[in-house]
């Protein structure tokens, strides 16, 4: 039976080759290769933790909408209920919910960002 590599492990690959050859690259090129292996890094987050992030997100929206649906629509319908004003800072679970996707979203982004409350 021929097994394939996962998706994030061709990502770390790649990225991994890329720093190997980074230090030999001038400066510009070395830059941009930095740059790749980051982006890379995120992809590979995404992939690894960003199914969970959006199942989680989806509850909490789902809570706080009263219905169910898929991320894009309630993320939708939260968006425009804070244009219209029908939600705001005093609608009860709001400001939880936005902070928890938030986080979640920056530890795929940026995991070794510090934030006040970071455990």
């Amino acid at each position: 039976m021929i097994t394939h590599p996962r998706t994030e492990e061709l990502v770390q690959a790649v990225a991994g080759w890329i720093d190997s050859v980074r230090p030999g690259l001038d400066p510009r090129n070395a830059f941009l290769a930095r740059v790749a292996v980051n982006v890379l890094g995120v992809v590979g987050r995404e992939l690894t933790q960003g199914p969970a992030a959006e199942a989680a997100a989806v509850e909490r929206l789902s809570a706080l909408l009263g219905h169910e649906g898929s991320f894009e629509a309630l993320n939708a319908e939260l968006c425009a209920a804070l244009q219209s004003g029908a939600m705001d800072a005093e609608t009860p679970g709001l400001l939880g919910a936005l902070k928890a996707n938030a986080l979640e979203q920056v530890a795929i982004d940026q995991p070794n960002y510090a934030y006040e409350g970071r455990q």
